[in-house]
């Protein structure tokens, strides 16, 4: 009996230790970020575009790359979402039956999702070289869509899995369709857990530079169609830090707060946005 407690004291421990761990590393990085991006950040740098020689101490700002972030990930995730999410229900027993097709399915994603960012990268540079297409906002945002569909569709699957069985048959019995019960029932139970999962893909989406880097290309200017070129945070970051100007290196700590605080809406959005819908949720 005296060992339980010491073995149950023991692994208590090791849980508080890993909890320290995970919230001390997460405070330490963006401590570190806020510490060297605030004194820089400027207003200038979020309402004025790059001017010409921008990497090299010139004036201006990074509001093309604000732009182009969010141009990027929310078309990379609205494509995303509207094929992950019939992946998604199509995985699910009503529809595929347990198939062997579906479970090549999630391997298949299960494969996409361990993926480097970069493979997406190079595939989709050597499709716009085949297609002889230059870098554009159209070419990130497709990239950008294929890295995400692995993410999301696995989420909103394990979401509809915990849907109650009981919760099916009942609407079955009082003569629902298929669909109809795929979309008003199945669809507002699991509502808040796909909203996180279109979160998860929305922020792997806006912070990715490998898979933007060739496909998306690098302007000062606001893209002004789908076959521009646009600007990035994460490239933005990169390059600044990548010059030999401290003052332009310091400029890209601001940049990865402007990121960071993105990232922070986003999520206290989705997060209010999954707690109005959890009055649909039957517990």
């Amino acid at each position: 009996m005296e060992f339980r407690r010491i073995e149950e004291s023991i692994f208590k421990a090791l849980m508080i230790l890993s909890l320290v761990f995970v919230v001390g590393s997460l405070l330490f990085v963006v401590g570190v970020i806020l510490w060297r991006g605030l004194p820089v950040l400027s207003f200038d740098m979020v309402t004025k575009t790059g001017e010409g020689g921008y990497l090299l101490g010139k004036g201006g700002g990074i509001l093309n790359a604000i732009i182009g972030s969010l141009y990027l990930a929310a078309g990379g995730t609205i494509l995303a979402f509207f094929l992950s999410i019939a992946i998604a229900f199509y995985l699910q027993k009503e529809y595929s039956g347990g198939t062997r097709l579906s479970g090549l399915t999630r391997l298949s994603l299960d494969i996409l999702w361990g993926t480097p960012s970069i493979v997406y990268g190079a595939f989709g540079y050597i499709v716009l070289i085949y297609f002889h297409i230059r870098a554009s906002l159209l070419g990130g945002i497709i990239v950008l869509a294929l890295l995400e569909i692995p993410i999301m569709t696995r989420a909103m699957e394990e979401v509809l899995k915990m849907v109650p069985g009981d919760l099916k048959e009942t609407a079955y019995s009082l003569g629902a369709t298929r669909f109809e019960t795929t979309l008003k029932v199945v669809g507002k139970q699991a509502l808040p857990g796909l909203l996180t999962g279109v979160l998860m893909a929305f922020g792997r989406g806006i912070g990715d530079a490998a898979s933007i880097l060739f496909t998306a290309g690098y302007t000062d200017r606001i893209p002004g169609s789908l076959f521009d070129a646009t600007a990035s945070l994460p490239i933005a970051i990169f390059s600044q830090l990548s010059t030999p100007l401290p003052q332009v290196q310091q400029k890209a700590y601001a940049s990865a707060v402007i990121l960071l605080i993105i990232v922070l809406a986003i999520s206290i959005i989705t997060r209010l946005l999954a707690k109005k819908y959890t009055r649909f949720i039957i517990k």
